[in-house]
């Protein structure tokens, strides 16, 4: 049996960095976006402004990161564990039966065996229970957000009138807080749940992208980005408020989900057509493993192997699942996460039959190493030179990617934001002004004995 050797921290570090379906990459983006934003705001307005921003894009942040993951595991407690199911196993397994019967002959132990079991004894109640888990964390999550919202809403109207009034104070007049003063109740702020309209789909079934939303961390996020955007444009508290989500929300719309992948596509074109392939994980290109395989030449004979045994989708899958089977290429696979292990500690890992595996992707580990091969032999060099040349191509694309996408959100946008309002007609914080010259009146008809409660 092949026994994984140790991979690199360097290579991990890479291989999660350039992963698009991984949360760290998005993370990093984040949090360079929020703490240019933050800044943007206190040069932009004042301290109300830039604690008001402050709240909004790190709560937000922790929402979004934090939400999903925790309900789900919350919900797997209060609603799988009881019921007897293993919420580990992946619902896409049940798309196929022979694959489905394939992971159970496969199971690496009996407790995975046992859940398996029970999962295909009632597969009806657990892919609506799947589809309910992903449906509630999300909109849990969402409601997560929208009552943050209204909790930086009143923290910020409590703070600027605590000032106005200590200022009024200073000015030695006799101000008194009027009835309904404190209660924000004639200053408009979002009604974050009353827009929320839920409609049920009955037709859900796991394909194309129905369940890529429901199993893809990041397009589950998706969702939730799409309901923030949504609350903030919709429910902005002034001109000024709304002009600037525009810029917020549009830039980490195009700089945290729409253009990593499209950079990391082009930049794996321009290394192919260099004969410098680089859309292999980069645990894998930095693995002795594969330098070695390829030096020897036993490489070919695994490449044959795997072809061999892909005669139909059931056949590669019980080939990649078998602990018996000795191949790189589904090593490989392994490496880089497609076939998830029992223990990645391990010296020789055993598939974890209860994920699922993208068959796709797995061919695609062969079809990848065969175009590397192929680059190798046409190169006329060392097998130390071609690899270290890979190496640093996959490492200096990730880090293009990567760092291009954070010096968009991280300081293109957020001076973009500073400048629209430094050059506007009146660049004072406009939430500010609203509460001050509504306090005023207040007090200006509370003079007059002419107020009366809303």
């Amino acid at each position: 049996m092949i026994q994984q050797v140790t991979v690199s921290t360097a290579s991990k570090i890479y291989s999660v960095l350039g992963n698009n379906s991984s949360l760290v990459p998005l993370a990093m983006k984040d949090i360079a976006n929020s703490c240019g934003l933050t800044a943007a705001s206190y040069m932009a307005g004042d301290s109300h402004e830039g604690k008001d921003r402050f709240i909004d894009e790190f709560g937000t942040q922790a929402i979004w990161l934090f939400g999903i993951p925790v309900y789900k595991k919350a919900l797997d407690l209060a609603m799988f564990k009881p019921m007897g199911f293993d919420p580990k196993v992946d619902a896409r397994i049940l798309k196929k039966q022979d694959i489905l019967k394939a992971a159970q002959e496969f199971a690496a132990n009996d407790e995975i065996l046992k859940g398996l079991t029970k999962v295909a004894a009632n597969q009806s109640k657990y892919k609506y229970m799947t589809i309910a888990k992903f449906a509630a964390s999300t909109l849990l999550t969402c409601a997560s957000y929208f009552g943050l919202t209204k909790f930086r809403h009143k923290y910020t109207e409590n703070q600027i009138k605590k000032e106005y009034f200590e200022k009024q104070q200073q000015k030695g007049k006799d101000v008194s807080f009027m009835d309904g003063a404190n209660s924000g109740a004639n200053i408009p702020f979002s009604s974050a749940f009353a827009d929320v309209h839920r409609k049920n789909n009955k037709n859900v079934t796991f394909t194309g992208g129905v369940q890529d939303f429901i199993f893809d961390p990041v397009k589950n996020l998706m969702l939730v980005d799409a309901t923030i955007t949504g609350e903030r444009l919709s429910h902005s508290r002034n001109p000024q408020d709304f002009f600037g989500y525009v810029i917020k929300e549009g830039s980490f719309w195009a700089f945290m989900y729409l253009a990593g992948p499209m950079i990391s596509k082009a930049l794996e074109k321009r290394a192919d057509a260099k004969g410098t392939s680089i859309d292999l994980d980069a645990r894998v290109i930095e693995s002795p493993m594969l330098k070695n395989a390829i030096a020897d030449g036993s490489i070919k004979s695994h490449l044959e192997a795997f072809k061999a045994a892909d005669v139909s989708d059931v056949n590669i899958y019980k080939y990649a699942v078998n602990p018996k089977t000795n191949n790189l290429l589904v090593e490989f696979a392994k490496m880089s996460d497609i076939i998830e292990v029992v223990d990645k500690k391990a010296k020789v890992q055993i598939a974890d039959t209860r994920r699922y595996i993208d068959l796709g992707d797995l061919r695609g580990v062969a079809s990848k190493v065969e175009k590397l091969l192929t680059q190798f032999e046409g190169s006329g060099e060392s097998i130390d030179v071609f690899m270290d040349v890979i190496r640093k191509a996959k490492r200096s694309a990730i880090r293009t990617n990567i760092g291009s996408c954070i010096g968009a959100l991280g300081v293109l946008a957020p001076a973009i934001m500073l400048i629209s309002r430094k050059l506007s007609p009146d660049s004072e914080y406009q939430v500010k002004k609203d509460v001050e010259a509504k306090l005023a009146k207040e007090q200006r008809l509370d003079t007059k004995g002419l107020r009366v409660n809303a």
